[in-house]
């Protein structure tokens, strides 16, 4: 891997908690695509509150019960590698919000080990 510094890209994804492929999460679908496509990282944020398209609010607080709360996808990496990737990702994407911004990175640290087998995932 090289090194990331400068001018980037940022993907974005926002989808439901219960949006699913094929029986694994949409975020966890991305994140294993954008490993496997070589890219620099990936991030799952879980939402606490939001809307989206249909104007219906998912909120975490206690009285709503809401079970489809938004979470939120970010990779960041090389324009060209993001770009290579978004077909990768856009079957499994059949709702939501995707977009993309320039962003400019100024630092990015770490050694790849290989493959980590995350304990609460086994």
């Amino acid at each position: 891997m090289t090194d990331l510094l400068g001018a980037a890209l940022r993907l974005t994804v926002v989808v439901g908690e219960d949006d699913s492929w094929h029986g694994r999460s949409v975020s966890s679908e991305i994140v294993v695509r954008a490993r496997e496509a070589g890219l620099a990282g990936a991030t799952v944020v879980r939402g606490v509150e939001g809307f989206g398209r249909r104007s219906v609010v998912h909120t975490s607080r206690l009285v709503s019960l809401s079970s489809d709360l938004p979470v939120v996808v970010t990779i960041v990496d090389e324009p060209a590698k993001i770009r290579m990737f978004l077909p990768h990702i856009a079957e499994v994407i059949s709702g939501g919000l995707a977009t993309l911004e320039d962003v400019e990175v100024m630092q990015y640290v770490g050694t790849y080990r290989g493959p980590q087998i995350d304990p609460a995932n086994k």
